[in-house]
């Protein structure tokens, strides 16, 4: 019986868990985000110029929508900083009800995008994009609700807080600046205190303490302003009497903007838990609902907000129940509460929104953006939300973003090095007509006679580079050898096949696994030159030019010792390549290779090489497992069978130790290979002779003490040579398995 054991966070319990084991960790989760929620939800509402009780109708209808519908089980959706600035442009450009009828549009443009699949497109902009935007967004807002804080209004655009910012500090402060300090300065301290009193979510803490001061004291200072409760509230959509382009552009901004930050919501949530991906297109749809309906009913746009949905997580959610409970927590504040949340000074929720806004400028995605050298995309997007909007600031963003991927690609690795007489031109990357300048130049650089390799590890390969690599060959007076390495790209354009596709790409094996003679011999001039030691010293080449760079932190670590994990004994055919076929490395394999994979007995007399290696493997290096590995088509097995060449007499001394073998096949039923048995007699003999080598090997006593203390394994391995299938011996299947049917 298998038991599967589920973690605290697991999101998908089997359909016999009952609903309310999952509600006792969705219950207490939705109370910590509803918390977070309120105040967030209300200084939003209060930054984009919106009526306050807007942000909590958003809270509860999207949020609601979001939940049931999304894709997200975890994701939690709501008023979001991300779209304040947008919001705050779209309010006083258009009015509230046409604002509410924006939303709707842009609801309906979420559906129709996760109805045409479109979602994970939004995964490919770049993520200096999307920070680049956040921290935008960020800065917009710190600058105009410093002006709050501060005791003053903000001003119409962010360069305009800028300029007026220190007028407004110099200026008398009142109440509203002890507030609104107080509030930054509980955030702040908030992650300092200990942790049972961390439990109670900053944000809550913060607006709870500053209010408390303010009606303890008896400030007399502007506070939130909500109607009686949402009956009264009676917005109803209204469509524009013109405008109809800013309509419109208002409409696909906020869409995407909110699509955006929602599909990344949900991956970053997927990655934290690491469970199910979610259904983009799905949560996209769920969205877009949710936005008609907040719309619809006097709420302005919601997005899944990574932080609510962090938090969802952190404190133990299940399953998208606790989105939903949070809702409802909400409402309940909103019908129950409105003589407490009318007490929030809107100092304090400024206050708040700094807060919000300094953790959009990520400092560590700005060091992962610096780091892939993607700054520049990032300043620029940045620059552009700031100081003319957002959708100027992603256009710039991505207008550059493809600019440096020109460039990347015009400036791809294109050198020449020199080797005494010999003159290597090394091409890497992507070569398209616009490397083509550049690779002219390069090319000029090459004295007219010279001896030139042409070494092309190119991903893709264009017409006109293609044109302009055969022309300069065919034009070069001196030898020009090509060494491609990969795909056939030149080798295909050569023969006049079309360089347009990758084609038959997933067949090129690569040169570091493909036979030597496969590919060497392709770049050898002359057949006289193609002898073993020429291709043994191009291959040792290869290997210290490009393995050996790759390796070579592995083999310091391998200097002065070994610590193998496996004794693997093998036949010596060409055709077994041991690490190969058993996917290890350096420092892996203490491997032994004789004709035929014998292992002679512990008292073989003069046949002592085979067993001096068992006793150091086991004995000294203390090898975990010893694995014998016949194959298909092995010669040693004909022999046995009396199909050996004449006048070797040293191979039949050897073969002598193949006798149990045959013993073996006498008294013993034949063993299978996936279920059948072998064709070929040698073949059947070689599965045989695998299980004969393990028993002798027993007969070793260091390798018996190793097996009596548990501290050895002993495996039998066998290998089809024409079928490339790697198969393990199995005592309750009556012979060998493909590796990978057994569990252990």
């Amino acid at each position: 019986m298998i038991e599967i054991v589920r973690g605290e966070h697991d999101t998908g319990p089997p359909s016999r868990t009952p609903f309310l084991e999952n509600l006792k960790h969705d219950l207490p989760a939705s109370i910590v985000v509803f918390l977070v929620a309120v105040p967030l939800s209300l200084g939003i509402a209060l930054a984009a110029g919106a009526p306050v009780l807007a942000g909590l109708v958003s809270a509860v209808v999207g949020g609601l929508v979001a939940s049931v519908f999304g894709g997200s089980p975890l994701q939690v959706s709501g008023p979001s900083a991300a779209l304040t600035v947008v919001l705050a442009d779209t309010i006083a450009t258009h009015g509230w009800p046409v604002t509410c009828a924006i939303t709707v549009a842009a609801g309906l443009l979420q559906i129709l995008f996760g109805l045409t699949r479109t979602a994970r497109a939004a995964l490919a902009v770049s993520p200096a994009i999307v920070h680049g935007l956040l921290a935008g967004i960020g800065v917009t807002i710190v600058l105009g609700q410093l002006h709050v804080v501060l005791g003053g209004t903000a001003q119409g655009s962010a360069l305009a807080n800028v300029v007026a910012l220190p007028a407004r500090i110099a200026a008398h402060h009142d109440q509203a600046v002890l507030i609104g300090v107080v509030t930054l300065a509980v955030l702040l301290a908030w992650p300092r205190l200990p942790k049972p009193v961390r439990r109670v979510p900053a944000p809550l803490a913060a607006i709870a303490l500053a209010t408390g001061l303010s009606v303890a004291t008896g400030m007399v200072l502007p506070r939130v302003d909500l109607p009686a409760g949402l009956p009264s509230l009676h917005v109803v959509p209204r469509l524009p009497d013109g405008g109809w382009g800013g309509f419109a552009l208002a409409a696909v901004t906020i869409a995407l903007i909110a699509g955006l930050e929602s599909l990344l919501s949900a991956v970053s949530v997927d990655k934290r838990r690491g469970g199910p991906r979610t259904d983009l297109d799905r949560e996209l749809v769920g969205q877009g609902m949710a936005n008609v309906a907040a719309g619809a009913l006097g709420g302005f746009p919601v997005t899944g907000v990574v932080v609510r949905s962090m938090t969802n997580y952190e404190a133990g959610a299940r399953t998208r129940m606790s989105a939903i409970l949070h809702c409802a927590w909400i409402l309940a504040a909103c019908l129950l509460l409105t003589g407490t949340l009318r007490l929030i000074p809107l100092a304090a929720l400024a206050g708040l929104l700094v807060y919000v806004g300094t953790k959009l400028v990520n400092p560590a995605a700005l060091k992962d953006v610096h780091r892939h050298g993607d700054l520049p995309v990032y300043v620029v997007t940045l620059a552009g939300a700031v100081a003319v909007n957002l959708l100027t600031g992603v256009a710039a963003g991505i207008l550059l973003a493809l600019a440096l991927m020109l460039r990347r690609m015009i400036f791809s690795g294109i050198h020449v090095e020199r080797h005494g007489d010999t003159h290597r031109v090394v091409i890497e990357g992507a070569l398209t007509f616009l490397s083509v300048p550049r690779l002219t130049r390069v090319l000029a650089e090459v004295p007219a006679h010279a001896e030139v390799t042409l070494e092309l590890l190119v991903d893709y390969l264009d017409h006109a580079a293609f044109d302009c690599l055969r022309g300069w060959q065919q034009a070069h007076a001196g030898p020009v050898t090509v060494d491609e390495i990969g795909h056939p790209w030149f080798e295909r354009g050569s023969a006049g096949t079309p360089t347009v596709r990758r084609g038959l790409a997933a067949r090129v094996v690569p040169r570091w696994l493909a036979p030597w003679s496969e590919w060497q011999a392709e770049h050898v001039a002359l057949p006289a030159q193609r002898t073993a030691s020429s291709l043994l010293c191009r291959g040792a080449s290869e290997f210290q030019r490009r393995t050996a760079p790759l390796l070579r932190d592995t083999w310091t670590g391998l200097a002065d010792g070994q610590e193998p994990h496996t004794l693997f004994i093998t036949c010596g055919d060409a055709r077994i390549v041991p690490n190969l076929i058993t996917t290890s490395g350096p420092g892996d394999l203490f491997t032994v290779r004789n004709i035929g994979n014998l292992v002679p007995p512990a008292d073989g007399g003069a046949d002592s090489s085979v067993g001096a290696a068992i006793e150091y493997a086991v004995g000294v290096l203390g090898v975990a497992e010893i694995v014998v590995c016949g194959h298909s088509g092995c010669g040693a097995m004909k022999a046995l069978l009396g199909q050996a060449p004449p006048g070797l007499h040293q191979l039949g001394a050897w073969l002598r130790h193949g006798e149990p073998t045959l013993q073996r096949r006498a008294r013993e039923a034949p063993l299978l290979l996936g279920g059948r048995r072998p064709a070929a007699e040698a073949d059947q003999l070689a599965l045989q002779n695998v299980v004969q080598q393990l028993e002798t090997l027993r007969g070793y006593p260091v390798v018996a003490a190793a097996l009596d203390r548990g501290g050895l394994r002993l495996t039998g391995m066998y290998f089809d040579v024409g079928a490339a299938q790697v198969s393990l011996l199995d005592d309750a299947a009556r012979g060998f398995v493909p590796a990978g049917s057994l569990t252990s």
